[in-house]
């Protein structure tokens, strides 16, 4: 297992760094944009009145992510929504390394196409600084996901952080990973 090397990462190594650097006319290689990590977040609003649900979903993206996520708890009390400082109301996971790019392999190769009534996804989401977010509906279009012991659907939030100065080179990146933009 030590000598395992994602897919992604060795595509990167291999033909994605020459082609960008080619691409963007780059003097120098620390100047080619690579990926630094990927944020997942789910929020669980339903675990204000069923402390279970929490517990849920921190299984669903410790399978999604392959590690232990982090439980967010609320910063406020808010009497409107029931909500007391303290109270569990979501999960986030920081992929790094390896992982990250096991990751983005499942999201766009396995994941993705089985989105329903899926063409793509939005190239407007990006923040100017070369990061990309993304939200998913549902997040039972994992394969690790078993769709018979889903109790509630949940949405899911994917943050993709480069080190890419400009979107055009944050979606160059992405689009060199096979990532499937509209336009």
């Amino acid at each position: 297992m030590a000598d395992y090397t994602p897919r992604l990462k060795s595509q990167y190594a291999d033909t994605i760094r020459s082609a960008m650097k080619e691409e963007f006319g780059y003097k120098n290689d620390m100047q080619i944009p690579k990926l630094e990590k990927i944020v997942l977040n789910m929020g669980v609003g339903e675990a204000v009145n069923d402390s279970k649900k929490i517990r849920s979903a921190v299984a669903d993206m410790a399978a999604i992510a392959g590690q232990q996520p982090v439980i967010t708890k609320a910063k406020k009390s808010i009497a409107g929504f029931r909500v007391r400082e303290g109270m569990p109301l979501g999960v986030k996971v920081t992929l790094r390394g390896d992982q990250m790019y096991d990751f983005l392999d499942r999201l766009i190769t396995i994941a993705m196409p089985r989105i329903r009534d899926f063409r793509g996804i939005s190239d407007k989401s990006f923040d100017g600084r070369g990061n990309y977010a993304m939200g998913l509906k549902e997040h039972i279009v994992f394969p690790e996901i078993d769709y018979d012991k889903v109790d509630v659907m949940w949405g899911m939030d994917i943050a993709i952080c480069t080190n890419a100065s400009t979107d055009a080179e944050a979606k160059s990146l992405l689009k060199h990973f096979n990532m499937p933009f509209t336009s």
